[in-house]
């Protein structure tokens, strides 16, 4: 008897896809280079014909204007029939996957394709020769299904003490799981460099990255004119590289179609178990702010539906827009040190387009897995500040329970401890988390995030030169200073 159902979800064709064309006028758009991933994903599976028989296509929102892609990909690839769906900002890439898999595992759908792209650096190209990367223009029309986030949470103190770029809020929990960890800041950086140096060693042995060569440890570590400090204690080279040129597609179908397609049995990758948080909170609200319930659940829920431990897992891509993304898993995750954490790169070496670089990382994902048809591999999904937070399993052998998806979001919600934010304090304060802010190549404001003494908590700045110094120098979380009218001082 088959260790599936004919109703069980298949990945059977993948494809990654870049251009780094100076000449923006002859370099893809974002459209164009969708359509292309998902050509591309059909002739791997070896089955062309399953761009018609698409039943729902799904499309993460990138930086481009059209309003329904789906659709504009739906008549281009013959499939004229198939849903579309849309995610905004702020949906999480794995939640296209899920609905992928769960639209096909209900009987639904026979084949659901998902598919990303950003055209970041033609628009670059363009800009730097004072013209315009045109695209197809598709206004008013409605995809038939558009997935929305909850609002966004952020907070007026956090954004009236500077916070506002991802990167200060991702530096500040950075600091925070620092100092939990016993880390000095010179330790911090020294570790967070090693692990970017290797990433980018990954990255110039992988043909789909975006670099092609590696960077040592000391050029990601220390500013430079080619690498400025832009959030202590992150430079340029630890944070996502978005001025990329990118698309992945992934085309899912039932194991019963691809029996009856001819498809090749060592064409399939299995989605094993996935599970995800969508419970959201602010950033400086947040009780553990080193830590993440999300992350904890999630990885608990598929290791434990999967029978597999992290740790025995080889094959492993953990999101890394910043350091603290990965950081924070390892942490939560109880990881034992050792193994590389990426098969792509990351999302500075890699590449990290804006809003499917996880579909790039399945798509490697699966290519290993063919070659390495006893491994299982771990593919992780990070939405906003750390705010959502989701882990998949895959392998060329199917789960043995079958499919599995979790929903952790109350868990999360459980284990999560939320603070008050106020405003207006004054007096003595306790130092949760920081960052030192740079405009150009130099510190404009530190930035930390206080306990108080009732428990509530307070985002506070100082620009005072010697302060920032300080701060860059020495640890202070944990430190008490004085809080008044939004600003904090030594002492």
């Amino acid at each position: 008897m088959a260790d599936y159902t004919p109703l069980t979800p298949v990945l059977v064709g993948v494809a990654a896809i870049q251009q780094k064309l100076a000449d923006y006028q002859q370099a893809l758009e974002p459209l164009a280079l969708m359509e292309q991933a998902l050509r591309g994903a059909a002739a791997d599976a070896g089955s062309p014909g399953l761009l018609q028989r698409a039943g729902e296509i799904l499309v993460p929102k990138g930086i481009w204007g059209y309003s329904d892609p789906g659709r504009l990909l739906a008549d281009a690839l013959g499939a004229a029939a198939a849903n579309t769906v849309l995610g905004e900002i702020g949906v999480s890439q794995q939640t296209l996957i899920t609905r992928a898999c769960q639209r096909i595992a209900s009987g639904e759908v026979a084949v659901a394709m998902v598919v990303g792209a950003e055209a970041k650096y033609r628009s670059l190209c363009a800009s730097k020769a004072a013209g315009e990367a045109g695209e197809t223009v598709q206004l008013e029309v409605e995809p038939d299904v558009l997935l929305l986030p909850e609002d966004e949470l952020w907070s007026e103190v956090e954004s009236a003490a500077g916070l506002g770029m991802p990167v200060g809020y991702y530096a500040i929990m950075d600091s925070a799981l620092r100092y939990r960890q016993g880390l000095s800041p010179d330790e911090h950086r020294d570790q967070m460099a090693q692990m970017y140096a290797r990433f980018s060693e990954i990255a110039a042995a992988n043909p789909d990255a975006w670099s092609d060569h590696a960077v040592d440890a000391a050029t990601i570590r220390d500013p430079s004119p080619g690498n400025r400090m832009l959030a202590f204690p992150y430079t340029k080279l630890h944070n996502s590289q978005w001025n990329v040129d990118q698309a992945a597609g992934l085309i899912f179908c039932s194991a019963g179609l691809a029996e009856e397609l001819g498809i090749a049995r060592n064409k399939w990758i299995f989605p094993r178990a996935s599970a995800e948080s969508n419970f959201m909170s602010a950033v400086a609200s947040r009780g553990e702010l080193g830590g993440c319930p999300g992350f904890r659940a999630a990885g608990e829920a598929v290791m434990a539906a999967a029978g597999i431990s992290f740790d025995a897992i080889r094959l492993r891509e953990l999101y890394s827009c910043f350091p603290y993304a990965v950081r924070s898993q390892l942490h939560e995750f109880g990881m034992a040190p050792g193994g590389d954490l990426s098969v792509t790169g990351g999302m500075t070496f890699g590449g990290g387009p804006l809003n499917n670089f996880v579909f790039q990382a399945t798509a490697k994902m699966a290519q290993l897995l063919r070659q390495n048809p006893t491994e299982t591999g771990l593919v992780t999904t990070v939405s906003g500040m750390l705010t959502k937070q989701a882990c998949a399993l895959w392998s060329a052998v199917p789960n043995p329970g079958g499919w599995s998806f979790a929903d952790v979001t109350e868990q999360a919600r459980a284990a999560s401890d939320i603070r008050e934010i106020v405003a207006q304090y004054s007096g003595a304060a306790v130092v949760a988390g920081y960052t030192v802010l740079y405009q150009g190549g130099d510190p404009w404001r530190a930035v930390a995030v206080f306990d108080l003494p009732d428990g509530a908590r307070t985002v506070a700045y100082s620009e005072e030169p010697e302060l920032m110094q300080s701060m860059q120098e020495q640890e202070y979380c944990g430190r008490q200073l004085s809080v008044a009218n939004g600003q904090f001082r030594a002492g």
